[in-house]
């Protein structure tokens, strides 16, 4: 069996003691596809990217055979690139400005698609990270969702490193009820029971499942 699978396997052992799983997205930017083909055959359908281009040469294909299967835009998304997201991903987690909202909403019209969304939140309120600070959430989430016709699903962060990430977890926790949205994406490699705990209903894991990056 593949390391990628029996790492799957472990995290999914480790998250088990609860009633339901959360979605685990492999957080595949950066592996080959060879690495990626073991948990495909395995059944896994969820995996994150987070450079378009790199997605397109990757996943066109292998989409098209597996139509099943989930991607996920985790990176920053310019809105030059919006028109190549639509087409091949099934969420986009990283919409976090205005600008980004309204090109998703006129490509959606021209290409008769739709896509699943999370609100980027800034929990940390960090001057060097994307997102939304929590005070704009509100205006932005009824722009989103009443004047653009966007399929606001749930919220998603990237909380600080450094600081004890309860506080974080709780407050997107908090957000996500609020707004009465069904999920909160949160929780990676280093962090992810302890997201869980929080109600995170997708994970984003890529070192605990593929390894180290090289």
């Amino acid at each position: 069996m593949h390391h990628s699978v029996i790492n799957l396997i472990k995290i999914k052992e480790n998250l088990k003691d609860n009633n339901s799983l959360p979605n685990i997205i492999a957080v595949s930017k950066t592996f080959s596809i060879e690495n990626i083909i073991p948990l495909i055959e395995h059944g896994h359908l969820d995996f994150g990217e987070n450079k378009v281009q790199e997605a397109i040469e990757k996943w066109s294909s292998i989409k098209k055979k597996h139509s099943n299967l989930k991607l996920h835009m985790i990176g920053k998304l310019q809105t030059n690139k919006v028109k190549y997201v639509l087409p091949l991903f099934d969420f986009i987690h990283s919409l976090d400005n205005l600008k980004l909202a309204e090109k998703i909403s006129n490509e959606q019209d021209k290409q008769n698609l739709k896509i699943k969304i999370f609100i980027q939140v800034n929990v940390g309120k960090e001057p060097q990270k994307s997102g939304l600070r929590t005070e704009e959430l509100d205006e932005f989430y009824n722009i989103c969702t009443r004047k653009l016709n966007l399929n606001i699903i749930g919220l998603m962060c990237l909380p600080p490193k450094e600081d004890d990430k309860k506080i974080y977890f709780e407050e997107m926790q908090f957000h996500k009820n609020r707004l009465k949205l069904s999920e909160l994406s949160m929780g990676m490699s280093e962090d992810y029971i302890q997201a869980y705990t929080f109600g995170a209903t997708y994970l984003r894991i890529g070192s605990k499942i593929f390894g180290k990056r090289i």
